[in-house]
């Protein structure tokens, strides 16, 4: 019997254990939300519940929840143990299928399952979506005020990422002529955010094709955070970006995070549109990025048919009908009692939100005596009144501050009293 070890002998020297350095990926991440948060000190002896208006997360107060039919899908699913292995890491067929069709029309914008990658939510998507496409030293048209995690993301993989101005004056539309300038041979996308996190805009067809002819013009593409889709108010209707153009190809994201109130659940997806085959080998770069986690949750896309493509005339397509009216005429509602209350502070200007569940408020420094700037404004309205939001350079933006309109109205009326009492007593 060999009793010889099979390790290797010891090197006569030993080295002494020194502290490792992370890669230089995780080195490059950092994500501006958090440095600007992790700085806000939340008050110690507060007199006052503290009013959370600051996460973008439909689900916090507990008054808006996903629905029944989803719920009872997922319970069906669960306990018919199908759906517990492994799947494409792309996506089930049927779940693509089924995004595919609520997503695409044979007309406007067409869509196969063959178009469609399944990711780990909408941010998931996003990676997928911007790192397909743009190499190191590549650019990426960017929307500001916006969404940081469009930057962590370029900035982790040293993608260039060149900013285009929302107009506050224009309910945030972007300055065409400003973006056009910032396009150059390495600029490989245009990212448009519509419905807008951090705005609440809605862009209206006229806008949406303006954009669409900067992109024809330089024959660059879109990528398109949708993930708020037809979360809509008022007047203002959303455009799906594909529907408008025939040419210029559209890399569009969205989920089901925010439309159907499952954040959590981290299911989100790419739906290429391309006409003209500009993006083949784009295409099968975003399935082969798909490979790196092998595949979203399993579980939470054996729902997706049924809360996508319900069948016609069922109870389920009624009582999701119902669930996406009442869902909406909630946050409609709240959006008008946020405009109605806020733009009554002097110091603010509120620009009227339009769609998905937020509101940007600009902050007149001339008026509010003692208050430097948004982040001093943030931080002495969560001390005197117990109110956190999230000031603008959150966003890429100074002298702003976002508000999340998601809460119950009881709880949204005592933080915009609160807001005004805070500007009043800093009124000069």
């Amino acid at each position: 019997m060999n009793t010889k070890s099979n390790c290797p002998p010891p090197a006569k020297k030993l080295k002494p254990w020194t502290r490792m350095n992370p890669s230089e990926l995780a080195n490059n991440t950092s994500n501006p939300i958090r440095k600007i948060v992790d700085n806000i000190k939340m008050p110690s002896n507060a007199n006052k519940e503290i009013i959370r208006l600051s996460l973008g997360d439909p689900t916090v107060f507990g008054n808006l929840n996903c629905p029944d039919v989803l719920t009872e899908t997922i319970v069906k699913n669960v306990r018919s143990i199908k759906h517990n292995g492994y799947i494409h890491s792309a996506g089930t067929e049927v779940a693509r299928d089924a995004i595919a069709k609520c997503y695409g029309n044979p007309v406007t914008h067409p869509l196969t399952r063959d178009d469609i990658i399944i990711a780990s939510g909408g941010s998931g998507a996003l990676d997928i979506a911007i790192t397909g496409l743009l190499n190191p030293g590549d650019n990426l048209l960017l929307p500001k005020p916006a969404f940081a995690l469009y930057q962590v993301i370029c900035d982790a993989h040293k993608i260039e990422t060149r900013y285009y101005d929302l107009l506050p004056e224009r309910n945030w539309e972007a300055d065409l002529v400003q973006m056009a300038s910032l396009i150059d041979d390495r600029t490989r996308a245009i990212l448009v955010n519509n419905p807008s996190n951090p705005c609440g805009s809605v862009y209206s067809k006229e806008h949406l094709k303006a954009i669409l002819q900067v992109a024809e013009n330089y024959r660059i593409p879109i990528i398109a955070d949708e993930i708020y889709g037809d979360m809509t108010y008022g007047d203002s209707v959303f455009y799906p970006m594909a529907s408008l153009t025939t040419t210029v190809p559209v890399i569009s994201c969205s989920g089901l995070a925010k439309l159907f109130a499952v954040p959590g659940w981290r299911v989100g997806w790419i739906a290429v549109h391309d006409r003209n085959n500009i993006l083949a080998d784009i295409r099968a770069a975003y399935f082969k990025l798909s490979t790196l986690i092998l595949g979203a949750n399993s579980l939470v896309q054996s729902a997706i048919p049924a809360i996508l493509t319900p069948v016609k005339g069922s109870a389920e397509e009624k009582s999701l009908a119902a669930f996406k009216k009442q869902y909406y005429s909630i946050l409609d509602a709240n959006a008008q009692f946020t405009l109605e209350k806020l733009r009554k502070i002097r110091g603010l200007k509120v620009v009227v939100p339009q769609g998905a569940m937020y509101v940007m408020c600009g902050i007149d420094t001339s008026i509010l005596r003692d208050v430097k700037d948004d982040l001093d404004f943030t931080q002495k309205l969560l001390d005197e009144e117990s109110v956190l939001v999230l000031p603008g350079q959150c966003f890429g933006v100074d002298n702003y501050f976002r508000v999340v309109f998601s809460a119950p109205q009881e709880k949204l009326g005592e933080a915009y009293d609160r807001i005004a009492s805070f500007c009043q007593r800093h009124s000069k």
